[in-house]
């Protein structure tokens, strides 16, 4: 695949499509409730081994980069596995240089998906920018998959309370798999640390929910870690988890 030009200016970034297309595979819902039942409790390196064995490696990891702890999962189970980065064009210089620190890091196999140009009508922060430069762009970069593996926890939003480990997701017609759901915020820490893992450097600074910079702001020690996130709109998500 060629390389997608974007605001990390990262050589290793490639670009989104070219020949992917295959079958989807059937999955019958009987045998995601069983997985996720049996996932529950086991490690998280565990749900990641099952789709990539599942899907042949037609999975692929979406983060965020507010942290790299599903990262470091994930290339523990496959190292060449594809990691997509959404480029929304609003992402604080810190995260993108974390980016790179981290693809770096374990030499990813890493993809930055940019907004189609019909984003330029919906700057961030207006009512369908996370729809034109969120939501579009990872359906785009999702297509042809089997699965898709995220660092969603339910302990995120109240709209996350109920996300199993493994799911249909209807809206993009394959499996979502969300190996750390059951993690908590301490989990996350606790493993970054006894790691040794990269800490986004706008954490230390009260960033405890990382988005785009224009709708996310440092939050006090006694605050939620995402009323940092849109605040003062009502809003919790973006959309990609829906």
């Amino acid at each position: 695949m060629t390389a997608e030009p974007s605001a990390a200016q990262n050589p290793a970034a490639t670009a989104v499509g070219a020949g992917r297309p295959v079958p989807v595979v059937e999955v019958d819902p009987a045998e995601i409730a069983d997985v996720a039942a049996a996932l529950e409790t086991r490690p998280a390196t565990a749900a990641i081994a099952w789709a990539v064995e599942r899907f042949d490696r037609r999975v692929a990891l979406a983060c965020s980069f507010q942290d790299c702890v599903v990262v470091d999962l994930a290339v523990q189970v496959d190292p060449r596995i594809e990691v997509l980065f959404l480029d929304t064009g609003s992402h604080f210089p810190e995260t993108l240089a974390y980016v790179e620190q981290v693809r770096e890091l374990y030499d990813l196999d890493l993809t930055v998906v940019s907004p189609g140009p019909g984003a330029d009508a919906w700057p961030c922060g207006s009512e369908r920018c996370c729809e034109v430069r969120k939501v579009e762009p990872l359906g785009r970069a999702l297509a042809g998959r089997g699965a898709w593996l995220t660092g969603l926890k339910r302990v995120d939003a109240p709209t996350r309370a109920g996300a199993p480990v493994v799911s249909w997701d209807a809206a993009r017609a394959m499996v979502k798999v969300n190996p750390m759901a059951t993690w908590t915020d301490d989990d996350v820490e606790r493993y970054a640390a006894d790691h040794g893992l990269p800490v986004h450097p706008l954490v230390p600074r009260g960033y405890r929910s990382i988005g785009c910079a224009p709708t996310t702001r440092p939050v006090a020690p006694d605050e939620d870690p995402r009323a940092g996130r849109w605040s003062g709109t009502g809003k919790i998500e973006c959309g990609l988890h829906r």
